[in-house]
Parts: structure tokens; sequence; C-alpha cells
């Protein structure tokens, strides 16, 4: 080929949307056509000379030299993909097809950018993922932890959070934030700052250092002047904005593009869709394992927790009392004053039986007047005795309810494990004969258990009493 063959066969291949490269034996180009330009972002003089590997990003270079050996080992390459390094600092993803040249010791590769195709399979999949993991994930937390991984496949997300607002307390919270150490100095109002401009305007915002001009220099102070690209994406519901989804760049990374709002705005609705799942799920279960009166746990939730103090006690040979106990005379309360006041009274006695217990003990509303209360690891009868007359004695304070004072006394029955059972049907069944046995004797006492019934005694108050004229009604 004379030389004016080879200047017009050199123009033709410049015109190639792909990009012809040669590398010598070492891996160093030799030659690269124009079309390098648009995919490498270097121009061909730039290029000549320069470690091939050198452009590889980090993670494909292992699997880019072994293929290279297969190459110079004779076996020819059609379909080899790996991504590189544009001299912007952006990833491209290239599908190269190559073979060795023995005579010239060279590799000669033809490099085709299939970045959007890429993009565009890698966006797929991701959302499909993101899509899943909302259906089958139950902890939120874990959700936003799962969804800010895939994310980070796709676009800059190394700093990202997650923000919830509250429209009843007007609270904005951050269940979900991580930052880059890189970008410690962007601490959390400046968070605050964009996510309010966010809700407020219940709108995506994408914020680059162009736009970032047209806020205020208070706002372009706090979102690191200019150095960072914002982009923020409301969380939507029926009722209104529940919170936002939050991002921005490192100094050196490239700006977010509409592209990525698209995305981000996708998976932003599926963490709303989650949060309001969870929040019925929340709801649900609440109203299957909770007293909708009293807010106390019910008999199911009860029993659970009945059963893993029994396996507990079982397994570290602790202690633990069951108390069973019964307003005297609420019937007639109901009937003098009306389900509405009997109501309050229920209410109001589960928040001082509360009052008298440890957070993790167990007050639970069997229905009607019948509170139990399960009190775990408790290492004496003189423990629960005393735990049981606290409980008698607020209980003996008057219920200021409907301008009266209102007495409704309590019987208790208790029964100890191992004392008085070993299992669930005995332990309840001792707690709630003793409870009959103290309403029997009169009411405003304490019973304990079948097996030489030891009982506290309370001299009996009046069950019901006018309230001075001056009193205040409470509820």
């Amino acid at each position: 080929m004379n030389n004016d063959e080879y200047t017009s066969l050199s123009k033709f291949i410049d015109l190639l949307l792909d990009a012809i490269c040669v590398v010598d034996k070492t891996g160093r180009f030799e030659f690269v056509s124009a079309g390098a330009e648009r995919i490498f972002g270097y121009t061909p003089e730039e290029m000549i000379g320069m470690q091939m590997l050198e452009l590889v990003l980090p993670e494909d270079r292992e699997r880019t030299l072994a293929t290279a050996k297969e190459i110079m080992d004779g076996r020819f390459k059609v379909d080899f993909e790996n991504r590189y390094v544009r001299k912007d600092g952006s990833i491209v993803d290239i599908l190269w097809s190559a073979r060795w040249s023995e005579d010239h010791q060279q590799r000669v590769a033809v490099a085709r950018d299939i970045t959007k195709r890429k993009n565009a399979e890698r966006r797929q999949a991701a959302l499909y993922e993101i899509s899943e993991a909302v259906h089958v994930t139950e902890d939120l937390l874990a959700l936003y932890r799962h969804i800010h991984q895939i994310m980070a496949k796709l676009l800059p997300a190394a700093n990202f959070a997650i923000a919830l607002y509250d429209q009843d307390l007007h609270e904005l919270s951050f269940p979900y934030r991580v930052t880059t150490q890189e970008n410690s100095a962007v601490d959390i109002e400046s968070f605050r700052v964009f996510t309010e401009q966010v809700i407020q305007s219940a709108e995506s915002i994408l914020l680059c250092p162009i736009t970032l001009n047209e806020y205020p220099k208070g706002i372009r102070t706090e979102l690191g002047n200019g150095r960072l690209s914002w982009l923020g994406v409301p969380l939507k519901l029926q009722k209104g904005v529940i919170g936002a989804l939050m991002m921005h760049t490192a100094p050196t990374s490239a700006p977010y593009t509409y592209q990525d709002c698209e995305l981000v705005e996708f998976v932003s609705t599926q963490i709303a869709f989650a949060i309001e799942r969870r929040q019925m799920l929340a709801r649900l279960e609440h109203i299957a394992l909770y007293d909708q009166l009293t807010q106390l746990p019910n008999r199911e939730l009860f029993y659970d927790r009945f059963q893993k103090a029994l396996s507990r006690a079982h397994r570290e040979g602790s202690y633990f009392s069951l108390l069973y106990l019964d307003l005297d005379k609420f019937k007639w309360v109901n009937d003098t004053y009306g389900h509405n006041v009997g109501d309050l009274l229920l209410q109001i006695t589960a928040q001082r039986i509360l009052g008298c217990v440890r957070s993790s003990d167990t007050v639970a509303r069997f229905g009607g007047d019948e509170f139990v209360i399960l009190l775990e690891r408790v290492d004496s009868v003189e423990n629960t005795l005393l735990a049981a007359q606290k409980i008698l004695q607020v209980l003996n304070r008057p219920f200021e309810l409907i301008d009266q004072q209102v007495r409704v006394l309590p019987s208790i029955g208790i029964a100890m494990y191992p004392e008085h059972g070993i299992d669930e049907k005995q332990l309840i069944s001792c707690a709630d004969a003793a409870m009959y046995k103290a309403k029997k004797n009169g009411g405003n006492r304490i019973e304990m258990g079948y097996q030489g019934l030891r009982s506290i005694h309370v001299d009996p108050l009046p069950l019901f009493e006018h309230q001075p004229p001056d009193a205040k009604k409470v509820i």
C-alpha cells in the first residue's frame, strides 16, 4: 500500500464511530484512530505511548490482563467487555473485538462504546432489585441501606440521606444518612436546608454549580458554594409529602443529570410505598396485638410474652410472678354513668398500673375490667407482694370522673413460678382462682396462690363518694 492509499484509508478509518487501537506486547498504544477521542476523551496523540491498563477501571484490570494473555496466545476475541476511565473522570463501557498479530507483535482491536446500553441494563436490573427489596424487606432501615447500595452502583451516592417529615408535629428527621469522610464538613444542617426546600416545593430539585447561583448566598454557603451537585426528590403519598431522598456529590465528581433525577424519582416512589406499607402493617399488627381502648397488650400478645417468660425461666432457672386483677363494682359505674365513663375509668386504671411496674414487665387487658400483670425475674415472694401492694394502693386513689370522685377497688390474685405451676394453664388458673377468693373475701385485697393461701388485707374504703362542690373535672 502506497502513502496515498494509506492516507485515504486513514481518513475512512477516522470516520468510524468505533475506535481502532493497536497495542504492542507491553500494552502500550502504538496507534489509535480518531474515534478514540469520542470514546476515551483523549486525542490520538495523547494516547500514543500510554499504558492501556492505566486507563482501565481498577476493578476490571485483573480480568482485562487475563483476556489480553488469551489474545496473545492466539485466541480471537469478539465479545469482551470492560470499563475504562475517560479523561474527564467518567466511566465508559467498551465492547472489544481483538486479535494478535504474530508478525508485528501487536494486538489489533476495535473498541465500541456501549455505555448507554449497559447503563440501561444496569438501571433496569437495579430498579427490579429495588422493587423486589421493597416487597420482601420488613425492616425499613435495612431497606434504606439496601437501596443505597444499589444506587451507588449507578450514580454518585456516597453522600446519601433519607429524611422523614411528620406533618402533624412539623418535625424533620433523618433515619438514614451516610456521608463520606471527604465530605464530613457537609453536616446535617446542610442536608436539612436542602431537604426543607424539596419538601416545601413538593418537587424534585437538581442543583449544580450553575443553578446554585439562583439561591441566596447563605444557602450557597450551606450547600458547598457550588463545589457540590445536589439532588433531592420528595417522598409522596396521597396524604402529601412524607419526606425526601437527598444526595450530593463529592467536589471531584461529575454533577448529577436530569437522567439521574428520573432514576431517583422512580426510587422515591418505591421508598414511599415501602414506608406506607410498613406503617399499614404496623397499624394492623397493633390492632391485632393491642387492646384498642387502653393500648395495653391483648390476650394474644400477653400469651406470646408469657411463653417467652416460661422459656427463659426454664433455661435460666429464674422466677416470675403473675397477677390477676379485677375491679370491684365496675359494672355499677357503667350502669350508673354510662360506657364512656367506664371506658375512661379503664384507661386511667391501665396508666396507673403501668406506673407501678418496670418497662420489662407486661400489663395486659383480658377484657372487661380484668387485667393481668406479668412480673419477670422477680426473685422473692416479698418483692411480688410489694409490687401488688403498690398497685392496690394507687387503685385505691379516687378516680375523678364527671364531677364525681369514684372509687373502684381491686381484687388481686397472685401465682408464682414455679411454686404454683410450671405451665401457662396452671399459673393462670391459680392466679384467677386467687383473685376470685379475694373478691369473695370482700375485695380490695391480695390473695397468694393455692398452697397455704397468704393474703394482705387493706381496710375497705367507701366504694362511691361524692366529690366536693368545688372539685374540678379530671379526664
